[in-house]
């Protein structure tokens, strides 16, 4: 690992651990990642691969998560997790749904909760700007939470990922 990525990795220890993070704490909405700002940062790295909307099948892909983080001590060193989502699986990321094609479902209140609780463990996501031109989604709708980045495509991103080394994961 060089300098750059053991400095980020170590602002999310001292995150989880309740100290200031000011290299995060600065950035105040999802920034816009190409596909060459995406590194492997770990010996073990996988992402999970997500194109549903539906609730269960998210809340499953979190255990998983969890369950994954568990095995490796939540040791952000061992570990690099990332969620790649796209088309319906934006929802989870929103902070409301008026005005997109979800508009008239619920989505579990705890859901994004438990993502922000992974992402003290190092939990990313990037989210599919493709998805949210095409279905003309206010990006100002995310949660505002420095884990979370754009993406020029979701595919494209987990095509890339898996060159760069990540393994692959879809909750089916």
């Amino acid at each position: 690992m060089n300098d750059r990525n053991d400095s980020t990795r170590r602002n999310v220890i001292i995150g989880a651990a309740g100290g200031l993070v000011a290299a995060t704490a600065a950035q105040a909405a999802p920034q816009a990642l190409s596909i060459a700002d995406l590194k492997k940062e770990g010996d073990v790295a996988c992402l999970y691969h997500c194109d549903y909307g539906d609730n269960d099948r998210f809340a499953q892909t979190l255990n998983n998560i969890s369950n994954h983080y568990s095995a490796y001590g939540a040791d952000p060193f061992k570990l690099q997790l990332v969620i790649v989502a796209h088309s319906a699986a934006v929802k989870f990321f929103l902070a409301k749904l008026e005005g997109t094609p979800w508009k008239d479902e619920v989505v579990p209140a705890k859901a994004f909760e438990r993502v922000a609780d992974l992402s003290k463990n190092g939990l990313k996501v990037h989210l599919c700007e493709i998805t949210f031109q095409r279905l003309k989604l206010d990006k100002a709708q995310v949660h505002d939470a420095p884990f979370i980045s754009f993406v020029p495509s979701g595919v494209a991103t987990v095509a890339a990922l898996q060159a760069k080394g990540f393994s692959y994961l879809k909750v089916g």
